[in-house]
This record gives C-alpha cells, structure tokens and sequence, in this order.
C-alpha cells in the first residue's frame, strides 16, 4: 500500500524550499505527499511537488504584552483544530516539519492523534518553535551539530544535512566562472524581504565608492523589494553599473552558479544552496534573530574559508566598498573560497533525510537516532 507523508513548513523560502527538496525525493520513491503551511506558500505553491496543499492558521510571536500572547495563542489553536482534522482524514504515516511557526499546529496535531514525526532543525541554533515541539517529535534531523540539547532530545538526533532543491543539485557540478582581467564580474546579491530592503540601502552608495575601473567590470544582479526597484534601478543607472534587478528570481540556484561573488543574508537554506553549489559570500547575518542563528550558520562556512560574515550593524558603504575591492581584485582567494565552501556542502542530504522518514515510517517505535 502506498504511504503518504504530511510536511509542514513555514511560509517563506528558507522553510519551503528544504521541504520541497524532500518532496521531490519522496516521489521519486513512491510516496504520495501533501503540504501544510500559510498563506505566504502561494508563490512557491505551483512549483511545490505535493498531491494538495493545506492553508493552516498560525501566527508568529511578535511581542510579550498580553495581547500579542493571546493573538497568537488563539490563531496556532485555530491551526491545530485544522490540522488535526487534516491528519484525522489524511492518516499520514508520518509528519515532518521544517520549522517556523506554521509547523506548529501540523506538529502538534501529530502528537495528539499518535502519529510518528520528525523535526528538522536547518539552522545552528534551535529555533523557537523547534524547541516547542522537538519533546513530542519521535526524531530530530539536524544540518549540522546542536549544542545546548537535553540529553532526551539528543538521543533523538540524526544528522542528515539541509536538503536543497533539484535546481541546486542539477548546477552543483558547475565549475567555478573563469575571471580574468577582460571578463565581466558578475555579483549576485539578495537577502529575503528584510535583507533586500537593507542590500538597496547600503549597495548603491557602496558600489559608488568602487574605484571606475572595478566598478565598469561589474555585472551586478540583485533582488529587491518591489517598492525599492526604481530608486535603485535608477541610482545604478547614473552610476552606470550593468545591473538586473527583479523582487524575485525563480532561477536562482542558475543565479548562484553563474556569480564570481555573493552577497546575502545567511538563512540555512542560503547556507546550504552555496555550499552545494560552491560559491564565496560576504554573508550578513539578519540582526533581529532572537537565536542568532544566521550567525551561527555564516560562522559554519566561515570556519572552512568559504564566506566572509560581518555584522549589519559594522557594515557601512565604506566597509562593503573595501571589501568588494578587495575579493575583486582576488580571484586567487574567490576561487580558494569556493572550493572551501564545496567542500562544506551535502547534496546527500535529501537522500539521507527521506531514509530516515522511511525507517520511522516503517517502525517509529523501534527509532534510536545517533546523537548527532
């Protein structure tokens, strides 16, 4: 008979995008896959690999007064009403969440109707809403190695790597761009909404302080938010900078591939896209994480010599300016970095995570993981 596996992600990329990895495997082997996130999936939704997806209520913590508490408590009910009624007429044989706070009632729907789990934490530190449900999770997949873990939730641990797309394995076998002195440089840059927003602030006026001959060569392409596209846009256009500019690129492991040099934020997806791939980042870690977990995972690639982190709030013009001169006129250390980061990456990190929903799949209770 044909299993069917229920995964649940949070509405935003770094969340989905593992997800879908994973999606695209279980099909491969068989498996009928369905979807349970918000409403922020939709632009991701047409390409999501799942027989239906499932809109669930939730909300994120985004204060301690009492009102915002009681908002969010009410809304993950409502989503756990939902989703367990999903899982009642579903009978997965297993659920698997990606984190964020959409996970959360799917998760806890599993544990009220018994049914097997697992968690993945894609990060360096445990997020929020993991910690909630790692307890009632039958196992953990990890990216890399937790620390800070009970002992109890250790024991639960498998460390399966961060899957990444099908798009991001087809191009991981792509050498790093020949860069020479005639050859355009191409630098990428996005960062999510928040990251986008702050990369159209500081890279205009950082691009600006390149001196001429650096600045000619660059073949810049960068993701902005929509309301930023024609400040930006023009600001490149005085400056005389090639640039392409879109709100999203739906190519963007082709995107990573075909950069000298990236500039991003440090999400674990991102993390893992370049590794697989095997590109060098100046990676900014988002400053407002309660985890600091984007700090933990640049510190990760930054640790082999693949990525260059510095902290949003030491980044001026100035600084990114020197930078980008530096790494620009480097390509000996760009290309020592990218064969630094390749060596971090898991393409297997799918394959290892869909063994693993097969084995709890087929015995939960017998499940031992391996601490990791």
């Amino acid at each position: 008979m044909t299993k069917t596996i229920l995964l649940t992600a949070g509405g935003t990329g770094g969340h989905l995008f593992p997800a879908q990895a994973l999606a695209s495997e279980l099909g491969r082997r068989g498996y009928i896959v369905e979807l349970a996130t918000d409403e922020r999936a939709d632009k991701y939704g047409d390409a999501f690999p799942a027989r239906k997806v499932h809109i669930v209520a939730s909300e994120t913590l985004r204060g301690k007064s009492p009102v915002a508490l009681a908002k969010t408590a009410l809304s993950l009910f409502q989503g756990t009403l939902q989703a367990r009624g999903i899982v009642k007429r579903l009978k997965p044989d297993v659920v698997v969440g990606f984190g964020g706070y959409p996970t959360f009632p799917p998760m806890f729907a599993a544990r009220l109707t018994g049914t097997p789990s697992i968690l993945h934490e894609a990060n360096g530190v445990m997020g929020r809403a993991n910690k909630m449900l790692a307890r009632g999770a039958t196992a953990i997949a990890t990216s890399i190695k937790l620390s800070g873990l009970h002992s109890a939730l250790l024991a639960k641990c498998v460390q399966t790597g961060n899957p990444v797309r099908d798009a991001v394995v087809e191009v991981a076998q792509a050498p790093y761009p020949e860069l020479d002195p005639e050859s355009p440089f191409h630098l990428l840059v996005f960062g999510g909404s928040q990251g986008a927003r702050f990369f159209s602030d500081v890279l205009p006026p950082a691009l600006e302080k390149l001196p001429d001959a650096l600045r000619r060569k660059l073949k810049l392409v960068q993701q902005c938010r929509p309301e930023d596209l024609a400040r930006v846009g023009k600001a490149y256009a005085d400056m005389k900078v090639d640039a392409e500019l879109q709100s999203f690129f739906k190519d963007m492991p082709k995107r990573i591939a075909d950069s000298h040099l990236v500039i991003s934020r440090s999400g674990a997806s991102t993390v893992s896209e370049l590794a697989v791939i095997g590109r060098p980042a100046i990676l900014i870690p988002f400053p407002g994480a309660l985890d600091q977990d984007q700090l933990a995972n640049a510190e990760t690639l930054a640790a082999v010599g693949g990525a260059w982190p510095i902290r949003q709030s030491e980044l001026t013009p100035e600084k990114l300016a020197d930078e980008i001169a530096r790494l620009m006129s480097a390509p000996d250390v760009l290309k020592q970095a990218a064969e630094a980061a390749v060596g971090e990456g898991r393409p297997d990190a799918v394959g290892r995570l869909a063994d693993l929903v097969e084995q709890v799949a087929a015995g939960a209770n017998t499940f031992k993981g391996d601490g990791t």
